[in-house]
């Protein structure tokens, strides 16, 4: 079979969830058998957003291979549980890094470098990557709104895309807004057709339109919707509010997006097998109503939710492993100043989690927090920069090296427990400074960690610059803090807990990175049970 190739695009505004539409079409052609990969084009100038704050563009999702990439790619592999690249998050500050260095090596052979072939060629490129792999279909999302200047590139790609390949091998979905007007208490479906409109400028002709409305679209308004804008009235999808965030592929099945895409692609597996992922909804809907735990994540991003989506969406991961409602509550570290605060802050919550970050701003909070939790005895999960503190807070109030601090906000400490290892420093200067990806634990045994992982060998994802410092191993494991997972050659320390808690732990690690609806991260499914408890 011919690799398929689906393109998303978006019309009138942004933010309507063209990735969650992308992604709950790819788990429905998954729930059909074929192999589907997902795929994200940004039209930023940034090379990726590893560098950007992440209250201006949500979390940076970290995948197997160490890319650091846009937040959609947590919910394309939360949808159709497939670990994707770094071929999967593609920007315009790559593309156009990528066709520069080309050019200043001489690989155009001295021809003038432009937008059209060069930078539309080299995104194609990454389109037609999974050509000889075993992905029967490529769905990609082209990130902005038609209409922008900065994602004509992509557009114009694309639109060589559907005149390259068969006209049954690839098509086109654009996602757009049905505004309810409250005054004449009607949908408009202007936009939508400037929009298309719009789309129809560049060369594109949308086979699919999925329309954003909460309210009904009546069949007057498709029928009109499909006049205007050139498609058939089956292929006019209404696209609405759903109460679970992964009931969306169930919705849009029922509104028949599957089925469309299925005959236009000549896939012949039009019959789903959606039995296990209706089971999973059944049994989340199932959830009684006061079965609720309230978490607190203490963190600094909390201006904008997305800062911590993978987090959030893992905790009520762990909610639907525990048949209980999780209600999350942002803490603002900065807030947290003493243990009266953190007392009146914290006292209300069933568990306490502080999240990675970078930068001093925040951190003594998140000590603070953390110690609440740890003399309190309140559930504690800690992730990158939490175990951090973690281990910092432990160092100060239990151990007694009162000036304790970690290298990255405190360079003249005389006592880093947390510091860049010498073996780092060379990579330092080299440019490379962070751990990225998927790296290997070891975790002890008998120790909370086994309990959790069920298991002594683990993988999970990284994105950190500052290690345990090996130096103070002994007095603090001494003091009561064990260390429960270490990289295989013992010299990295990736995991500690607190045995004397009913629930303390935490790691370098990002377990949220790799957590499903229907498969919960370990630490975080476990979190939630101490905290229920």
């Amino acid at each position: 079979m011919n690799t398929k190739y689906i393109f998303v695009t978006g019309g009138v505004v942004s933010g309507l969830g063209k990735g969650i539409t992308a992604a709950s079409l790819g788990r429905l052609l998954k729930n059909r058998g074929y192999k589907v990969t997902i795929q994200k084009f940004d039209p930023y100038i940034n090379v990726d957003p590893g560098t950007m704050n992440p209250c201006e563009h949500g979390e940076v999702f970290v995948t197997d291979d160490g890319a650091e990439t846009d937040l959609d790619l947590g919910h394309y592999e939360r949808f159709i549980d497939e670990s994707l690249t770094r071929n999967s998050s593609i920007t315009t500050g790559r593309i156009y890094s990528e066709v520069i260095e080309k050019e200043r090596r001489g690989d155009y052979l001295g021809k003038t470098v432009q937008v059209v072939p060069h930078i539309t060629n080299a995104i194609k490129e990454k389109v037609y990557k999974f050509k000889d792999s075993d992905i029967d279909v490529v769905i990609t999302e082209i990130g902005g709104t038609v209409g922008d200047i900065e994602s004509l590139p992509f557009i114009e790609a694309i639109r060589q895309v559907g005149i390259e390949q068969k006209r049954e091998d690839v098509l086109f979905i654009h996602v757009t807004l049905l505004p309810y007007i409250t005054g004449s208490n009607e949908l408009k479906s202007k936009p939508t057709q400037h929009s298309v409109k719009e789309l129809q400028s560049y060369g594109i002709k949308p086979d699919v339109l999925v329309c954003r409305s909460d309210l009904p679209i009546p069949d007057g308004m498709k029928e009109k919707i499909a006049l205007f804008c050139n498609v058939r009235k089956e292929n006019v999808i209404h696209n609405s509010t759903v109460d679970v965030l992964y009931e969306v592929p169930l919705m849009i099945e029922r509104e028949g997006l599957a089925k469309v895409v299925c005959e236009h692609l000549n896939l012949n597996n039009i019959e789903p097998q959606n039995e296990e992922w209706e089971n999973m909804i059944s049994d989340i809907k199932a959830i009684k109503d006061e079965a609720r735990v309230k978490i607190a994540i203490v963190g600094k991003y909390i201006s904008l939710e997305d800062s911590y989506l993978s987090v959030v969406e893992s905790l009520k991961h762990g909610g639907f492993a525990n048949h209980v409602k999780v209600d999350i509550d942002f803490v603002d570290s900065e807030l947290i100043t003493d243990d009266n605060t953190a007392k009146e802050q914290l006292n209300k919550y069933d568990g306490i989690l502080v999240p990675g970050g970078f930068g001093n701003r925040g951190t003594e909070g998140k000590i603070v927090a953390i110690k609440y939790a740890r003399e309190n005895n309140v559930p504690f999960l800690g992730i990158c920069l939490g175990m951090q503190m973690a281990v910092v807070e432990f160092a100060r109030d239990v151990v007694g090296i009162a000036d304790a601090d970690s290298a990255e906000f405190n360079s003249k400490t005389n006592n880093p427990v947390i510091h860049i290892m010498e073996t780092q420093k060379d990579v330092k200067k080299k440019g490379g400074t962070m751990r990225l990806g998927a790296y290997p634990c070891r975790i002890k045994k008998g120790s909370l960690a086994e309990k959790v992982y069920g298991t002594t060998e683990i993988s999970e994802r990284h994105r950190h610059r500052y290690e345990f410092n090996n130096e103070y191993r002994a007095s603090i494991e001494e003091a009561g803090m064990t260390i429960s997972g270490t990289s295989p050659d013992n010299t990295l320390v990736e995991m500690v807990e607190i045995p004397s808690n009913k629930f303390f732990i935490a790691g370098q690690l990002h377990p949220e990175f790799k957590s499903r609806p229907d498969r919960p991260a370990p630490l975080f499914r476990e979190f939630i049970k101490a905290a229920i408890k």
